[in-house]
């Protein structure tokens, strides 16, 4: 018998998916590689009671949230369930109301759940999540010195991925860091069902298979046309522009990325995270810095301008970037492995907080229904250098630099070094240090903006 897998449509390739099932829908950030001509289909179809398992829920019509507008979702096992300033949104609503069940998940966790529930592996040790709420009521196991939290292995009764091209065998071929969460996905599912741009007459050439089609069911060409946006990089108030603390302009977020990529070492492999981080990028040139984004890309540089990207190359924000030579791309399950193995040697990272134990705080706030962990809780479980990147005050004019973290926190004294828009300081082992001041600020004015015990000794 021939095996052919392809499907007419997307429709009849999810007429099948009954009301209760588990469906793991693909898709990074709020528009890339998401599935949307199935996510469609499965919305027409109008199966009930579903458990979504994603990354993130997306936006618009055609992702994941357009499921939870129609009412057809009872639970949510996600990384991001909501986001800082994005406003609420019909999953916050359902889930304040009750009607929403939902389990955050740190995004490496939930790749390598997936992976392991489709291996045939019950359960495993991370140390991702150690002392913070995603590890309350599991158990905690000593390992070489270093506490691990147990995980459950995950399947799902249906995956719904996304492809560059397929062939009749179910083989996928993915470009760019398009590959990012849909081997994992479809591995841990009864049926995987994938859509693509294309399916080639014949096969595709071995070489180039970026998932086998013994992992993936269902195959159908994308019926739903989605205009994409070129994402222009925010970092809060804008990149150029500057807060005032006594009168008297502070660093700009431009300032403070180059100030951050001033301190780091050569050679490094980095990660830069959501916001401000995102913008060092931009000041590596030429330096020995190779930059690693989680979904799937190691060695991209700088911002891509409207009139020059790559729609299937971008970065842990959702930016377009340029690739430099000796780029590779990967899956996610991949990502995390260089990140927990000690690979990467530096972690930028926004916050809403960090303590006087270096703990830091950066997913969820008092008003927000649930979070957005990411991929935060797996970078600062490594053994890289942690450093963050924010404001020194919040919006309302609160210290982000506390005694202790009031917001959940993301890692255990985790942090090394903090660049804020008025000073940088390095973790001493006690106590942070500052090193340097932004300029026409006094170490006093510091000090007196800051909830935290500083030393100021090195700039009195």
């Amino acid at each position: 018998m021939t095996i052919n897998k392809i499907y007419s449509s997307p429709a009849d390739a999810v007429a099948d998916v009954p009301d209760g099932s588990s469906v793991s829908i693909a898709g990074f950030g709020m528009t890339h590689s998401f599935p949307t001509s199935l996510t469609v289909a499965l919305r027409e179809q109008g199966a009930r009671e579903l458990c979504i398992v994603a990354n993130s829920l997306g936006a618009g019509p055609y992702r994941s949230n357009t499921l939870i507008e129609n009412r057809q979702v009872n639970r949510l096992i996600v990384s991001f369930s909501a986001r800082a300033g994005a406003g609420v949104s019909a999953a916050e609503e359902q889930i304040a109301a009750g009607l929403i069940d939902v389990e955050l998940v740190p995004q490496g966790t939930l790749v390598e759940r997936l992976r392991a529930g489709g291996a045939g592996i019950g359960a495993f040790f991370t140390r991702t999540g150690v002392g913070t709420a995603i590890a309350e009521g599991k158990e905690v196991r000593t390992i070489d010195g270093v506490d691990h939290v147990l995980e459950q292995g995950l399947k799902v009764d249906y995956a719904l991925i996304k492809a560059d091209r397929a062939d009749r065998f179910g083989n996928l071929e993915f470009g760019g860091v398009g590959r990012n969460f849909m081997p994992s996905f479809a591995k841990a599912a009864k049926i995987a069902i994938a859509e693509v741009d294309e399916i080639v007459d014949g096969e595709i050439d071995p070489e180039r298979v970026g998932l086998p089609g013994i992992f993936v069911a269902r195959v159908c060409k994308s019926t739903v046309d989605v205009p994409h946006d070129h994402l222009t990089p925010k970092a809060g108030r804008g990149a150029s522009s500057s807060r005032t603390y006594h009168g008297k302009p502070a660093w700009t977020r431009e300032q403070m990325a180059e100030v951050a990529a001033s301190l780091v070492p050569e050679p490094s492999y980095m990660n830069l995270g959501l916001g401000i981080p995102g913008l060092i990028s931009n000041y590596i040139e030429g330096r020995d810095i190779t930059l690693h984004s989680e979904n799937g890309v190691l060695g991209y540089g700088t911002i891509a301008d409207k009139e020059n990207y790559d729609p299937s190359v971008y970065n842990a924000s959702g930016h377009y970037v340029h690739v430099n030579p000796g780029a590779s791309f990967f899956e996610s399950v991949t990502s995390f492995e260089m990140v927990r193995g000690g690979k990467v040697d530096v972690v930028a990272l926004g916050a809403f907080q960090v303590d006087a134990k270096a703990s830091l705080a950066n997913w969820s706030t008092p008003d927000m229904v649930g979070g957005g962990i990411g991929g935060a809780m797996d970078l600062v479980a490594g053994d890289a250098t942690v450093m963050v990147l924010m404001t020194h005050l919040d919006a309302a004019g609160n210290a982000k630099l506390v005694k202790e973290c009031d917001y959940p926190l993301t890692g255990q004294s985790c942090v090394d070094i903090v660049v804020t828009d008025l000073a940088v300081l390095r973790w001493d082992g006690t106590r942070f240090k500052v090193e340097r001041i932004a300029p026409g600020f006094t170490p006093a004015e510091v000090v007196e903006l800051t909830e935290l015990d500083l030393d100021v000794s090195a700039v009195s």
